[in-house]
């Protein structure tokens, strides 16, 4: 079972990424800014916010020892910082300029790799803080990356929906094809699998979300003669739009993944079922991760917000069901499907109750507090409370049904639908306000692809325009 148990709020834009140490929790936004907290109580340190980038830190992530901190940005840098006292260590210049979209410690801080919207993959010297070797991918922006638990290997993934696999000479090991539309994050479990014998097979797991809505479980094959080999698994399913993050648990048995359909969901590695299907966030969910040492799972989202959850690992009552029932109305909820979402509520003490009382979706709705303590003989005042709060947070969620805007009518900027859509010159649509306030600001990059737009011209997209109003006006038809 998942409960959320705190949400911080300090960003003052959408949060791109977030990372544990064994202490801490690191998060990073369009803002500019790092922030860092405290897993004891999850108050910001004191030198928290680091302030240095002077555009969007896309991603961060901790030394394995947890004393240095990495930070990439749109400005072309990846910073390093002292986890202790905040100072800034280093300012690391990716070497064409271009944009950093992801960074990574090899797990025995030996090496840094940084790669950017060029394609570049750098790795650097953690001792030195210099550059060791760099290369590129054939083609489109580099924007994941994971390293293998020996550190013998990493893979990167890139926007045109290839996985690349390099050694720690940055010799080009394996390429995949993985995602049609482009990979968007990747991650390799710390658990290694042996198959024995005398040859030595070792299989690590390595899962990959996309712009097609889907997240695959791949085996990465090492043996001693036959060097690396990697081999498609399975594909997960859930997601009804493109997955942006995945992520698995320190002892590998458990894989997050969150979604542009707002949704974060939990499977089990081993079969692929899925063990709870979260929908606190508002918009996308850009983020998610694992404490490596509690069991914790932060998750971050285009709301500005990073949710935390902890996981009661002796309770995995809402399991699939959790998932079935949020994609049924509650008035058609069963029993089970009640009692699942007493469970993903914290409730679980009240399941027997409830199915006891035969309550159902319906009942659940016209629960009120006299029957709570009629009926159903809950004396505790706090627990009649908290029960009512969340029929309540029920009850304003089913009185609309929202509206789900295709993605290509909302603007990649505001994500809200366009009223004036305009073609920049990097391809894509923006509405026209946003996109001009955008190179206005002095930014010559594309808000999408972060490469510089060869011009501030915009095209009114009438196209657009016409299909986004039919759109409207088929939904105020069925109001």
């Amino acid at each position: 079972m998942a409960t959320l148990i705190h949400t911080l709020a300090d960003h003052s834009d959408d949060i791109n990424y977030c990372a544990f140490s064994s202490s801490c929790l690191a998060t990073c936004s369009l803002d500019k800014t790092i922030r860092v907290y405290s897993l004891n109580n999850f108050t910001e340190l004191p030198y928290s916010p680091l302030k240095g980038h002077t555009y969007a830190v896309h991603c961060c992530c901790f030394s394995p020892s947890g004393h240095i901190l990495a930070s990439c940005s749109t400005d072309g840098t990846t910073m390093i910082w002292d986890t202790q006292d905040g100072r800034m260590l280093a300012v690391l210049e990716q070497p064409s300029s271009s944009p950093v979209r992801v960074c990574r410690f090899s797990p025995d801080s030996t090496y840094l790799v940084s790669g950017a919207a060029d394609g570049s993959v750098v790795l650097w010297n953690v001792q030195s803080l210099k550059l060791y070797r760099s290369g590129n991918v054939k083609d489109g922006s580099l924007v994941a990356c994971a390293f293998s638990p020996n550190g013998n290997f990493f893979v990167t993934g890139s926007s045109c929906g290839d996985l690349t696999i390099w050694d720690d000479k940055m010799k080009c090991l394996c390429n995949e094809k993985a995602h049609d539309l482009g990979v968007t994050c990747c991650d390799i479990s710390s658990q290694p699998v042996s198959a024995g014998g005398e040859h030595g097979f070792r299989y690590f797991q390595m899962a990959s979300c996309g712009q097609d809505n889907q997240i695959k479980l791949w085996l990465i094959l090492c043996a001693d003669f036959l060097g690396v080999e990697l081999k498609y698994k399975c594909t997960l399913n859930g997601h009804s739009a493109p997955v942006l993050a995945c992520a698995f648990s320190h002892d590998g048995q458990m894989l997050v993944s969150g979604s542009v359909d707002k949704c974060v969901i939990i499977y089990e590695t081993s079969t692929g079922h899925t063990l709870h299907t979260l929908s606190q966030h508002t918009r996308y969910v850009t983020t998610c991760a694992f404490a490596p040492d509690t069991p914790l799972l932060a998750t971050g989202s285009m709301d500005k917000t990073v949710n935390i959850w902890q996981f009661d690992l002796k309770q995995p009552c809402a399991g699939n069901i959790v998932g079935n029932a949020s994609k049924v109305a509650v008035d058609d909820w069963s029993e089970d499907d009640v009692s699942a979402w007493l469970c993903a509520q914290d409730l679980a003490d009240f399941v027997g109750l409830f199915k006891m009382n035969n309550i159902d979706g319906k009942e659940l709705l016209n629960l009120t507090k006299e029957s709570l303590i009629d009926e159903l003989k809950i004396e505790s005042l706090g627990l009649r409370r908290k029960v009512l709060q969340k029929i309540e947070e029920l009850r304003m969620k089913t009185i609309s049904v929202p509206i789900t805007i295709p993605d290509e009518f909302l603007c990649p900027i505001t994500r809200e639908p366009m009223k004036d859509p305009v073609i920049a010159a990097d391809g894509y649509s923006y509405e026209k306000e946003a996109i001009e306030n955008w190179i206005n600001s002095k930014r010559r990059s594309s808000p999408m692809t972060n490469l510089p737009l060869p011009s501030p011209m915009l095209i009114p997209n009438r196209t657009l325009k016409m299909a986004i109003s039919r759109w409207l006006e088929t939904q105020q038809k069925h109001v």
